[in-house]
């Protein structure tokens, strides 16, 4: 078995590193991390050496495989500790913060703290001071499933 793999190692052609590349990116889909993206990027580069190359001998196709894998993962390390990215759904799972800062009118008043607005096509509980139906309101925070509301300053 192992003379298999070692016969499979030595007889790799353009071809082969281009499907290798193409399993480990594919592979990539269903890691947890980013390893699998590089060593497929790592293969496909060693098979366009391999394609312009093709004397060039299976050691040094392992050798520029295992070199442009290494630098690529630590480049990639580098880069997205230097460029973490930017999370632009801090709120998908926090549906009432995105309403923050909003002005809505209350379609039901506020007494005892509670009331009701209405936000596109749903009715939202509130909690605020005591107002009168009409009234204009900012959301300025939640409360579990409740919109903290004020008024809405004049001017």
């Amino acid at each position: 078995m192992f003379d298999d793999f070692f016969n499979w190692v030595q007889q790799l052609d353009f071809w082969g590193w281009w499907i290798l590349g193409l399993v480990l990116i594919i592979l990539e889909v269903f890691a947890p991390s980013t390893i699998f993206l590089w060593l497929g990027i790592a293969a496909g580069i060693v098979g366009v050496v391999a394609f312009f190359l093709p004397d060039l001998s299976w050691q040094w196709e392992w050798t520029i495989f295992a070199f442009v894998a290494i630098i690529s993962i630590i480049a990639s390390r580098q880069f997205f500790r230097k460029n973490p990215g930017v999370e632009d759904n801090l709120t998908l799972n926090k549906r009432g913060a995105q309403y923050v800062g909003r002005q809505f009118t209350l379609v039901e008043p506020i007494r005892n703290g509670r009331g009701k607005i209405r936000v596109d096509d749903t009715q939202w509980a509130v909690e605020g001071p005591d107002m009168e139906e009409g009234d204009t309101v900012v959301v300025t925070g939640t409360d579990g499933s409740l919109l903290v509301v004020e008024p809405k300053a004049e001017g």
